[in-house]
């Protein structure tokens, strides 16, 4: 009788084998598959972050599919279109002709000096002043090349083309009173006087002592200080900070009462009236309107106004820079040092004044007439 084999197997092999069974029956990506995975998803990524960076095309005005064409407008040299506004006594009678530049988020509507100036006041002094929409703002066209220089020559042609004569005056608000200092720069000659209200501060500019520039900085709210990071240093991502959802953006951007001064919340009554043309502002787009403004005022400039000549040595005209004390928007420490390295400069600050402090009853004429008559 044939007996069976009887094989002892250890527990060790019996594990053993099991470990060889689990080990065969696992799933195994084929070769290279990993890394294919994740190729295709940092391409996905990137794909995305393109597009999330990406500024939609601007609607240009009179296009099929931009807003419609509403004001008088020249053609620039370079074919952009540029939509201004007139304001005071007839061009032909004018003893004075002022241009004035809107400040941030605003347009040629926005002109306080001529929506505040008293019918006395334009009367006597004969004062003619013309507003434009900077370009991509109102009815302008956008410029994607715009630069600090390329603002003071698209105010000269405004100037050239409406017949102001060889010399005219210039008075800019805020981001418009930045501007002024490009004109101060690169057309001095055409100048008869200048008045700068409440200019917005480049941080960054060459001549400001560093303890100055950064207690200046510091001053902003966190988020503000952000904001000019990215439009500093990483320009072509400040449309992307200013419309993503999960880090608070530019207060200004988003009309925050926080960065308002006691005045300025006090005065901000006299500008309900915006609410009847606040939607031709930025009607082309953001980005070529007040994230260009970002980008080009707060990114590097060619020059510092810390290092202007006085366009004015045999006193024939006179530039005032005006600022208001409790000014919380843009400190007012940057714009006494100004003061105190430019001599030439008529410096006007104003106790217990906010940014907003052109709007207050009577201080646009006391701003015109200090311009005018002033030598």
């Amino acid at each position: 009788m044939a007996g069976g084999v009887n094989r002892k197997i250890s527990a060790a092999s019996a594990r053993a084998h099991t470990r060889r069974a689990k080990q065969n029956s696992s799933f195994q990506l084929p070769p290279g598959m990993f890394t294919k995975a994740l190729v295709a998803l940092f391409i996905g990524f990137s794909a995305w972050t393109y597009q999330a960076i990406q500024p939609p095309p601007s609607k240009i005005i009179g296009s099929p599919d931009g807003p419609p064409v509403t004001a008088p407008f020249i053609k620039l040299s370079d074919g952009r279109r540029l939509a201004y506004k007139e304001h005071g006594v007839p061009k032909e009678n004018a003893k004075h002709k002022i241009v004035f530049v809107h400040g941030f988020d605003s347009c040629r509507h926005d002109a306080v000096v001529a929506e505040t100036l008293s019918p006395e006041t334009v009367e006597d002094l004969g004062i003619y002043i013309v507003s434009f929409d900077r370009p991509g703002y109102g009815e302008s066209d956008p410029n994607p090349k715009r630069t600090v220089k390329s603002m003071a020559s698209d105010i000269e042609e405004l100037a050239d083309q409406l017949g102001l004569g060889h010399r005219f005056y210039v008075i800019g608000f805020s981001m418009g009173g930045q501007v002024l200092w490009s004109c101060l720069k690169y057309i001095p000659h055409r100048l008869a006087g200048a008045a700068i209200l409440a200019p917005v501060v480049n941080y960054w500019w060459a001549g400001f002592p560093a303890n100055l520039s950064t207690e200046a900085y510091s001053q902003q709210l966190q988020q503000d200080q952000w904001a000019l990071r990215v439009s500093h240093y990483t320009p072509w991502l400040t449309y992307f900070w200013n419309t993503q959802k999960w880090f608070p953006a530019s207060s200004v951007v988003a009309h925050s009462r926080d960065i308002l001064s006691d005045q300025d919340k006090e005065l901000m009554a006299k500008l309900e009236k915006r609410g009847t043309y606040v939607e031709q502002v930025r009607q082309q787009g953001e980005f070529e309107s007040i994230h260009r403004d970002m980008i080009v005022g707060f990114g590097t400039w060619e020059f510092t106004p810390l290092d202007l000549e006085n366009p004015f040595p045999n006193n024939e005209g006179s530039v005032h820079l005006w600022h208001g004390a409790d000014d919380c928007l843009v400190p007012v420490k940057p714009q006494r040092y100004i003061a105190q390295q430019l001599p030439w400069i008529h410096y006007h600050e104003l106790p217990g004044a906010g940014h907003l402090f052109p709007h207050a009853d009577g201080m646009c004429d006391n701003i015109v007439k200090a311009l005018l008559t002033e030598g």
